[in-house]
């Protein structure tokens, strides 16, 4: 049951016919993993926290620093040198008192990112690497959980949904294969704040579809975000039948 307080909190979003009673009760009983709580994981979890999601795990190794301030929006310049999910517990118990947050403040090995991903519904990966990505891909493949998968740098952003509960969804190796070690890094090669908000907002639209049950998810399309002349575009993907990740995961 939804509190008069609940009702009132998220009263706005409850009137979408898509959504309503139902379907904010279906967000407070879901668990969302959120991996990295840098540009894209901070409008990531301020959106989950304050549509109602009913547990966040937030996972993230790493400290604040000054240079994260331009557009990791979770966090503020009080927040530097501490721990960015204790930063981001702060802001997001200050957002909503109503939900749960449980915390992982180490680096997720193979077993301790296998155990994060079963224990949730969905998972949105907000790294910024391809080695993370690769693992986080192949953990929610193995436990049947979708994916909600974002990038940004520069000025060119990508969101696409992978959900191997589906036989036609491709997962993220289908598409990526095994990438680049030189990928570069925000650090490396700059980002503009805007284009991370915006993909990052994305995401969490995707998992609230999912996790609320509404709308069309971004399973089997990416969408390409050119910020330098405000254009995307969408493509087909489809899953690769000799994936090494997915393959033996479907019928």
């Amino acid at each position: 049951m939804l509190s008069d307080q609940e009702l009132l909190r998220y009263s706005r979003q409850i009137l979408l016919s898509q959504i309503d009673i139902d379907g904010q009760l279906r967000l407070k009983q879901s668990k969302a993993l959120v991996i990295g709580l840098g540009g894209l994981g901070s409008p990531v979890a301020l959106y989950l926290a304050a549509a109602g999601v009913g547990e966040l795990h937030l996972a993230d190794f790493d400290t604040v620093d000054l240079t994260n301030l331009q557009r990791q929006v979770i966090h503020d310049s009080a927040s530097v040198g501490m721990s960015k999910v204790d930063s981001a517990i702060k802001r997001l118990q200050a957002i909503n008192p109503e939900i749960t947050l449980v915390a992982h403040r180490q680096a997720l090995d193979e077993d301790s990112l296998a155990a994060a991903v079963a224990a949730v519904d969905v998972v949105l990966d907000c790294s910024d690497n391809f080695a993370t990505r690769e693992a986080v891909n192949a953990a929610c493949v193995v436990a049947g959980k979708p994916l909600v998968s974002g990038a940004a740098i520069r000025l060119e952003g990508q969101l696409s949904v992978f959900d191997t509960r589906h036989d036609t969804s491709p997962c993220y190796h289908c598409l990526y294969g095994h990438g680049s070690e030189a990928e570069l890094t925000c650090s490396e090669a700059g980002v503009i704040g805007p284009l991370v908000g915006l993909v990052g907002s994305l995401q969490a639209l995707e998992a609230l579809k999912l996790l609320a049950g509404f709308g069309e998810p971004l399973v089997g399309r990416l969408l390409l975000i050119d910020a330098l002349s405000t254009r995307m575009r969408e493509l087909r993907v489809k899953r690769d039948p000799a994936c090494a990740v997915c393959a033996n995961r479907h019928g």
